[in-house]
């Protein structure tokens, strides 16, 4: 009879001995930092030995636990890649997202290739909708939708961190009328019915309460109110991952770079059963790495512009 350490340990240890680091481990693993910690202890007990030098702000793997890295890493690595084989056999042929129309167009559907390659044998369909998500009527099995907190009683996956900011075509800096958020009030503000931020908000927190405007102009969804700033119509609130692209190509800007900005998630949705969906798994790592290669795209972005780090929740 095969006397095995606990395998959620294993898989703990491994990850956090790939990426020297419980946070990084936690990240992959979709836990928290307490509980890699955790099982690496547990492990460590199991085996009687310690794995990890643990200083304060180093962590390095010790003679027994680089041993053992080089051991279990091959072993998962063979248990992979015959699950995948498996699966492909097995699992659903297709996986039905639906997620916001703009977010859609100019975020995900330049991405999806990536995960389509991974997943070879599973047809991707798209919907797109604002709606609140429904899995009732079985329409999806995923739904990304932006929020400040993760939906109650689902399988929430936060992927990515939305920072919503003012932005508009070049022209309107140029020609030297929107140095300060009071300058607003000689431009049009454009708006949308599906937006995280609207204006009134924004407005206060930029200590314009009293802001008049003189023009405004609104728009049922997203894309067509950025389409309208970038035709320089005027100046319109936008997550800003959403046109990242656009301004380091000096086609869009954001006036006041991260100036009462505000934050909210972006969650990968799905029924608490499908957790156990190796398709839907795959589907939301798949996600959270994405979402973490955009995040570091965007902080480059802020210190290139010399915006202000902080930005509130």
């Amino acid at each position: 009879m095969r006397k095995l350490p606990p395998l959620n340990a294993v898989r703990a240890f491994e990850a956090a001995a790939r990426h020297v680091s419980f946070t990084k481990a936690a990240k992959e693993l979709f836990v928290t930092h307490g509980a890699v910690s955790k099982q690496v202890a547990t492990l460590e007990t199991w085996l009687g030995t310690t794995l990890f030098n643990r200083a304060k702000s180093q962590l390095s793997l010790t003679d027994a636990g680089r041993t053992f890295l080089a051991a279990v890493t091959p072993a998962l690595d063979r248990i992979a890649v015959t699950s995948m084989q498996l699966l492909e056999q097995t699992e659903p042929t297709a996986l039905r997202i639906s997620a916001p129309p703009t977010f859609t167009m100019r975020w995900l559907i330049p991405r999806i290739s990536a995960f389509q390659r991974r997943r070879g044998g599973v047809e991707v369909k798209l919907t797109t909708s604002t709606a609140t998500v429904n899995f009732e009527d079985r329409l999806y099995d995923v739904a990304i939708r932006g929020a400040h907190q993760p939906i109650p009683g689902m399988f929430s996956v936060p992927f990515m961190t939305e920072t919503i900011v003012p932005v508009c075509h070049p022209d309107l800096l140029e020609l030297g009328r929107l140095n300060e958020p009071s300058d607003l009030t000689e431009h049009t503000l454009i708006s949308y019915d599906t937006e995280p931020m609207a204006w009134s908000e924004w407005l206060p927190m930029a200590g314009q309460s009293d802001l008049r405007v003189s023009h405004t102009l609104q728009f049922e969804q997203m894309y067509f109110a950025l389409q309208a700033a970038a035709e320089g119509l005027g100046v319109v609130l936008v997550p800003l991952f959403l046109v990242a692209d656009d301004i380091i190509a000096g086609r869009m800007c954001a006036p006041f770079g991260l100036q009462a900005a505000r934050q909210r998630r972006y969650y990968v949705n799905a029924p608490p059963s499908s957790q156990e969906s190796p398709v839907i798994e795959g589907f939301c790592e798949w996600l959270v790495n994405e979402g973490r290669d955009t995040e570091q795209s965007i902080d480059q972005l802020s210190s290139a512009m010399g915006w202000a780090s902080s930005v509130p929740a």
